[in-house]
């Protein structure tokens, strides 16, 4: 489910996956449900390609989210994380992740990944699970549209129609 949920760094919130154009995506807001283009200069994560820093190997944010549901009973988070300070907001992410590495995970991530998941349970998204490998974010369909043959070419099937039907340039013999 986190592939397809979008962060685009400029734009507050996260976004779904619409749909996928030559140079662009098509991405529906989880805060307002408005969609919007995104293109190639934008910088754009999945939530399913983020992890978190341990003190061993690094933890999926999937497992992250999980672990924080679980704490929270799958509801909002009770505190604002704007206007908690540091040392509230580390020992609140100690709870959901006992062995996560106090100097390389700032406070500016917890906020931004409570954040996160208070949109999420917001938008009813509670299955945190990260989808198999070999899945798509979106099937192509590639369809062979017939182009029409260039005007030089209509020209020339014109111009051999016309000397068909009144003789010119034919050879009579």
């Amino acid at each position: 489910m986190l592939k397809n949920i979008l962060s685009i760094t400029g734009k507050p919130g996260l976004y779904k996956l619409i749909s996928q154009g030559n140079n662009m995506l098509i991405v529906e807001s989880l805060l307002d449900g408005k969609r919007i283009p995104t293109y190639a200069r934008d910088k754009i994560v999945s939530l399913g390609e983020i992890s978190m820093y341990t003190m061993g190997e690094d933890i999926a944010l999937s497992e992250v989210l999980t672990n924080l549901g679980k704490k929270e009973e799958f509801k909002a988070v009770s505190f604002d994380p704007k206007k908690a300070d540091n040392n509230q907001l580390h020992a609140f992410f100690a709870e959901v992740l006992p062995e996560y590495d106090r100097d390389r995970v700032y406070p500016s991530d917890i906020r931004k990944l409570i954040q996160w998941y208070n949109i999420l349970i917001g938008a009813g998204i509670t299955d945190f699970t990260a989808e198999e490998e070999g899945e798509t974010i979106v099937e192509e369909k590639k369809q062979e549209v017939k182009k029409p043959a260039p005007k030089q070419q209509v020209k020339t099937q014109k111009a051999a129609a016309s000397s068909a039907r009144t003789g010119v340039g034919s050879k009579k013999g």
